[in-house]
């Protein structure tokens, strides 16, 4: 899914814990100095390291957690495991290293994306019990409690905030097109016809990006596809991409060749990025990195967690984005209720089933989640809280522009469909997306193949909607 961001680095190079996770099968190395259980008194926490060196924003974090759990609790240590690769990379490494006590780590940081699937295969353990002590559970929101809930209904992931998506707009360009800067698009069309507007009277910049194709992975399926399909029902209306009450997924829908239309609009009218770029796998760098700061993107369809890679320190400073950019939700499809629309993902806290120190590893999340350190971690991320009594601090809501905006659309989010096919499903939309912009497919072709890869990826676990 989504992509997350000086500080206490592990001594082992992580070319050693990346060969050792993947000669586990092999059985001839293993990870940091040991196995995993070597040290009863040491906590290991393996988690995604930004590739770029200039985003240290979780490596400060967790030295900072390091500190304190060591100073609350004399003679234990905790070692961070950094994994330093791409989301796709990153979540292969994981597996590998979670399929042995050798080289599981104790705690372990889990993309709701995929926890699902690493739940189904056995490698991570409930947390029930330890959250029937730990009183601070009951100030998360329902609705994250659920993205780490498997279908036996245990939990087995702490998330460490959620994230919602939007249309980010520069107000500079707005105003060389004619467009408003309180601009608030209430349908699909309204959207379209502003990229067109600035198409017409600012031809040397991208009118709109819509993140599209396998190359930009979940980027495309989340902050592109989803943020369309789910606005095409009504207020409580059913999900549109998995049928709850049969338990299948959903093909042959008119919602999804709606929502390839309006990619196919976008790339068809040369509204959005050139395809060679849309398909490049770095255009996610280049929105943040350079598109926007540099003012050559009108409109981008993208999430909450932008400004982490604005902020002193970041390597990629630009302390004007909230005067230079403006913010409005992304519309339903006709304006239907309840007239906007997010989705949401996050991040979440696990421990391995092979874990050699799983009580210890929850002491370290209890104190990366008391409310300071939780509320540090939002605001540092860019992140959108999770704990109610975060999100109701006035120091929370006012300490970075656009937190109060995106926090909101909370009200109006959606999760995607947390079942272990998802993956898959995800690079079907995907396939389907690159068809249409591409112009290799037409709408009804590119919906038929995802009909056909769906049965494939589910087991023929789809119900019919035409």
């Amino acid at each position: 899914m989504l992509v997350r961001p000086t500080a206490a680095r592990t001594t082992t190079p992580l070319s050693l814990l990346v060969a050792a996770a993947l000669t586990i099968a092999a059985g001839s190395l293993t990870a940091c100095g040991g196995s995993s259980g070597s040290d009863p008194d040491t906590v290991r926490i393996s988690f995604k390291q930004s590739t770029d060196n200039s985003v240290k924003v979780m490596d400060t974090y967790l030295a900072d957690i390091k500190r304190q759990f060591e100073k609350a609790n004399p003679g234990k240590k905790a070692e961070l495991v950094p994994i330093k690769a791409p989301d796709s990379e990153y979540y292969t490494k994981v597996q590998q290293m979670l399929r042995s006590p050798k080289t599981a780590p104790d705690l372990v940081y889990e993309d709701t994306f995929l926890i699902n699937s690493d739940i189904t295969s056995g490698y991570l353990k409930p947390l029930d019990s330890y959250l029937a002590k730990w009183p601070d559970w009951n100030q998360f929101i329902d609705t994250a409690k659920t993205a780490a809930k498997a279908e036996d209904g245990k939990t087995y992931g702490i998330p460490d905030g959620t994230d919602t998506r939007g249309l980010w707009f520069d107000k500079a360009i707005f105003k060389k097109a004619g467009l408003p800067e309180a601009w608030q698009p209430k349908t699909w069309e309204e959207v379209l016809s502003a990229a067109r507007k600035i198409k017409e009277k600012v031809p040397d910049v991208i009118p709109l990006n819509v993140y599209t194709g396998k190359p930009a992975g979940e980027a495309a399926t989340m902050q592109g596809f989803e943020m369309l399909l789910y606005g095409t029902g009504s207020e409580g209306g059913s999900d549109p991409l998995y049928d709850g009450s049969s338990k299948k997924w959903i093909a042959g829908s008119q919602a999804f060749k709606d929502a390839l239309t309006f990619v196919e609009t976008v790339y068809e009218e040369k509204l959005g990025p050139d395809v060679s770029d849309a398909l490049d796998p770095n255009i996610s760098t280049r929105v943040r990195g350079e598109w926007l700061p540099q003012g050559k993107l009108g409109i981008n369809l993208d999430g909450s967690w932008l400004p982490q890679d604005w902020l002193p320190g970041s390597g990629h400073e630009w302390p004007e984005w909230s005067t230079k950019l403006g913010l409005a939700a992304m519309p339903t499809q006709m304006g239907q209720a309840p007239g906007k629309v997010s989705m949401s993902g996050g991040w979440t806290w696990a421990i391995p089933s092979k874990a050699a120190n799983p009580d210890l590893a929850f002491e370290f999340i209890k104190t990366m989640q008391t409310k300071a350190n939780a509320q540090k971690w939002y605001v540092a991320n860019s992140g959108i809280a999770v704990r109610k009594d975060v999100a109701a601090d006035p120091a929370y809501v006012g300490a970075q522009p656009g937190i109060k905006f995106f926090t909101d659309l909370v009200a109006n989010t959606h999760y995607r469909p947390a079942y272990p096919a998802y993956p898959k499903v995800s690079t079907a939309i995907q396939e389907a997306m690159e068809g249409v912009t591409t112009g290799d497919a037409s709408v009804e072709e590119a919906a038929s193949a995802y009909d056909e890869a769906l049965k494939s990826a589910t087991g023929d676990q789809v119900v019919e909607k035409r």
